[in-house]
């Protein structure tokens, strides 16, 4: 499993995503479920992956032969608006079902994948979709500003209570971490090193791409302040007013 976040602000977007895949309690692998596409001063597109490793490989192979043939119709480097992009991202997906589907049931795997595309097409603002395995795809609005996919449970409180169309970068950028952390703790197929990517409303290049690691000393350090903040907080807390 996986746990992916994005959130669309509008002072630009915030990505990030673990990179454990494991088969087994005693098969664990890390691979990185960020993908980054970006021409400078034109476009910058980011794709985050959850599900099956090797239907969301097969994916992105898709999406990377498109891109190298340069004026293919279906790359992400020619699209006009990030909209007609996680179209080609669900056209992907549905040619990877039609290949290996039928394979896969057989052999009892569910097809499981999915995505959330982001980035920003010169012409329009920062977009964010989460695409499903069936190939249609939701958009953000600033009613709902972040998508998460894959194991989302333990770090979407965090979320939900702090992050809203106008939060800072920074901030959310902390938030995503938080989540991240969250997460890990509670859920052993989520782990370490974290991909945190921010970029920055109309700059059409990262501005922000760091693996955070076990020995990182913010990320150790936030994740201690956190900890110690949420006991300090419970101890505060008023009892309740009934007899216990």
């Amino acid at each position: 499993m996986t746990y992916c976040l994005a959130m669309a602000l509008d002072a630009g977007l915030v990505f990030a995503s673990d990179s454990r895949t494991n088969a087994g309690v005693d098969h664990i692998s890390t691979y990185r479920k960020m993908r980054v596409w970006q021409q400078p001063d034109e476009r910058l597109i980011v794709l985050l992956s959850a599900g099956n490793l090797a239907i969301t490989q097969a994916v992105v192979a898709i999406l990377d032969q498109n891109v190298r043939a340069a004026e293919s119709e279906h790359s992400l480097m020619q699209v006009g608006s990030l909209h007609h992009g996680a179209r080609i991202v669900g056209q992907a997906i549905r040619q990877v079902y039609h290949q290996d589907a039928k394979a896969l049931r057989e052999a009892g795997v569910d097809f499981s994948v999915s995505m959330i595309l982001g980035g920003q097409v010169r012409g329009e603002p920062p977009r964010l979709f989460m695409i499903y395995a069936a190939g249609n795809f939701i958009e953000a609005t600033p009613e709902t500003p972040y998508f998460q996919i894959g194991e989302t449970k333990y770090g979407k409180p965090i979320v939900d209570r702090v992050i809203s169309t106008g939060t800072d970068l920074t901030s959310a950028a902390k938030c995503a971490l938080v989540s991240l952390d969250s997460t890990i703790r509670s859920n052993m197929t989520v782990g370490l090193p974290i991909d945190l990517l921010v970029y920055r409303r109309d700059e059409f290049a990262v501005a922000t791409h760091q693996l955070v690691h076990d020995n990182d000393p913010y990320f150790r350090e936030m994740r201690t302040c956190w900890g110690q903040g949420i006991r300090d907080l419970f101890q505060v807390l008023p009892d309740p007013p009934w007899k216990i």
